[in-house]
């Protein structure tokens, strides 16, 4: 019975699409019948990428979902168009399909290059990241029944790229808060509450020392906030977010903060279920776009060699399919993939197990 709520619970959990019905996200989603296939931008990205992209296809196509990828790789050379790496062209198709689903893409360190994950939140409008955290059923870890949600502003704060150096040895980077971006965030944080029957909404901060910037963005949260009584609100500074987080996570329900700090806790609460490899993850947009997204690294050490564990993709490839509204395609498939972790006999090395990339993908497959 246990087992049964978890998954029920992960299914509501998994449902990103936009809360608010009447809004342009919403009407934007109104796509062709399962009968009729979807055109979808798939990135399948750097190292193993390509590995647990290729896993998405074979479980969708086991599962008959109607989908027709659209495939674009990362060139080797700057496109001026973009600044990056990423093409105009990739960057066109998920504004023509409005939704897709990004592998692990890894940006050179220190190389002056920008990066291939902020130039998709810029161009894209990308706003809000929404990370759910759920304990999977069967898998234990320090922590049992994590259930909360990360929904982080995307693209401004500390990561709006304004760096430049002041004199020799001085530099100098400028966090942005706007009123705008701060607003459209809390409203999303909210109706996804509503939507979805969550009780709490935390706005994560550090205002008493960036009393300027982290209090527009509070600002802008207590605003929002008075639209919905029903729902309880608290502020909380990050450093006690963090401790509290670490001491009983349940205490948490939804979670909006700046980008920075989202990147920050994000992590941290995948942590508390498993790791970034379990962890499924969306990034909402304004006129309906929707690019769902493994959040772990491209692990080139182990590309190529048949270890890579897919799970983070497919669970990132369910919320897709939710806003896709193709909820009984999404509901197979995640527990298929959660079956498959709960049983224990196919596991990949990150969950304690020894199969390859191929084994565990065959599993859900047959789960299907």
């Amino acid at each position: 019975m246990a087992t049964q709520l978890l998954r029920r619970r992960a299914s509501q959990i998994l449902s990103l699409a936009n809360p608010n019905p009447s809004s342009p996200l919403s009407v934007a989603r109104a796509f062709s019948s399962a009968t009729d296939p979807i055109r979808a931008t798939l990135f399948p990205g750097d190292g193993i990428g390509p590995e647990i992209a290729d896993s998405v296809k074979q479980v969708f196509k086991a599962a008959e979902v109607p989908i027709e990828w659209e495939e674009h790789y990362v060139g080797d050379q700057i496109d001026p168009r973009t600044q990056s790496f990423l093409t105009w062209e990739s960057l066109e198709s998920v504004r023509r399909n409005r939704v897709g689903l990004k592998g692990p893409m890894a940006t050179p360190i220190g190389k002056g290059h920008r990066s291939l994950n902020l130039t998709l939140r810029k161009e894209l409008n990308l706003y809000a990241n929404v990370r759910p955290c759920y304990s999977l059923p069967g898998y234990k870890t320090r922590y049992d029944d994590v259930n909360l949600i990360t929904i982080r502003e995307n693209t401004e704060g500390e990561y709006s790229g304004l760096e430049h150096q002041v004199v020799r040895g001085v530099v100098e980077s400028l966090k942005i808060i706007t009123r705008q971006a701060s607003l459209r965030v809390a409203e999303y944080a909210f109706h996804y509450a509503k939507a979805h029957g969550r009780e709490r909404v935390s706005a994560i901060h550090k205002a008493n020392i960036m009393q300027k910037t982290d209090g527009l963005f509070l600002k802008c949260c207590r605003e929002v906030a008075e639209k919905y009584p029903e729902i309880t609100y608290e502020e909380v500074v990050i450093d006690n977010c963090c401790m509290v987080l670490v001491k009983n996570p349940a205490l948490f329900d939804v979670l909006v903060m700046p980008n920075l700090y989202g990147d920050i806790i994000s992590d941290l609460c995948a942590g508390l279920i498993g790791g970034l490899g379990l962890t499924p993850s969306c990034n909402i947009g304004e006129g309906g776009i929707a690019l769902a997204e493994a959040v772990h690294g491209s692990a080139p050490d182990i590309a190529g060699k048949n270890l890579a564990n897919p799970t983070a993709l497919l669970l990132s490839a369910v919320t897709m399919l939710r806003h896709l509204n193709l909820h009984d395609k999404a509901d197979r498939i995640q527990n298929a993939v959660l079956n498959t972790i709960a049983e224990g006999k196919y596991r990949t090395g990150d969950l304690g197990g020894t199969s390859t990339t191929s084994d565990f993908t065959k599993a859900i497959c047959d789960h299907l």
